[in-house]
């Protein structure tokens, strides 16, 4: 249980501080924890990242640090591309989702380790500087429209929060700053991730629950430390930390199940 515990706290801590990694982490971490395969350790991993990101969202609503209409209008393309993606896992061997959930680990290590975090001169999603606010247009809502399609299909196959894209997505399409994004993300993640949780409830999948509760207060209890610590420590820093844990546990998984 102390192993799950830290687990847990660690995939919280950064969540809180990065907007993303909870749920690329979380998964992983109960496969090799539990030896559980990516069907049994996705909707557990996802319950309790979600929990915690609605844990930092609510902080970032209160402190007007989310965008709440991106943050809806992209989940409203994720849900429908979650659920298909919950139904495609089902259809899919273990095996073979295991090594698809690799390669997304090792692309997604290798993004954010070279992500320079530099400002976006010319984003398609444009933010208005006396309002803080998107300026919504046709080309606006096609690009975070095609984002949430994107983030809703990787929750719902590999059972990942989707921040791990809608960090880096949103950071190269908008000028939003960094604690935005992150509280977005943190959003995006509580609303795609409670409609998978309900597709995997209606599929009557059973939660061991000695587990669960474990694993969601940890992660919790991260969250609300990754929020006071992101205020005082350089997110480029954490980033790459987060990049090498990916990369490792990428190459150490499929030897391990």
């Amino acid at each position: 249980m102390w192993i799950l515990v830290l687990e847990g706290s660690v995939i919280g801590l950064l969540l809180g501080m990065t907007g993303a990694g909870g749920g690329i982490l979380a998964v992983p971490a109960l496969m090799l924890s539990q030896g559980w395969t990516v069907s049994q350790a996705a909707p557990v991993g996802l319950l309790a990242v979600t929990l915690a990101a609605m844990l930092g969202a609510s902080e970032g609503l209160i402190k007007k640090m989310v965008r709440y209409k991106a943050a809806i209008w992209i989940a409203l393309f994720s849900i429908p591309f979650a659920r298909y993606g919950v139904h495609l896992a089902g259809l899919v061997s273990a095996f073979w989702l295991t090594i698809a959930f690799c390669v997304v680990m090792l692309i997604v290590a290798y993004r954010v380790f070279f992500n320079k975090l530099h400002d976006v001169q010319n984003p398609p999603c444009k933010i208005n500087p006396s309002t803080g606010q998107f300026i919504w247009n046709l080309q606006t809502a096609l690009v975070l429209g095609g984002l949430g399609m994107m983030a809703g299909l990787l929750t719902g196959l590999l059972g990942v929060g989707g921040g791990f894209v809608i960090v880096p997505a949103l950071r190269k399409v908008t000028n939003l700053n960094m604690q935005s994004i992150v509280a977005t993300s943190l959003m995006i993640i509580f609303l795609v991730g409670g409609v998978s949780i309900a597709i995997h409830a209606v599929n009557g999948f059973d939660y061991p629950l000695e587990i669960t509760m474990g694993f969601i207060g940890a992660c919790m209890l991260g969250m609300l430390c990754g929020r006071l610590i992101s205020r005082s420590i350089q997110v480029q820093t954490v980033q790459r930390i987060f990049a090498l844990v990916v990369f490792v546990i990428a190459i150490y998984l499929p030897f391990s199940t």
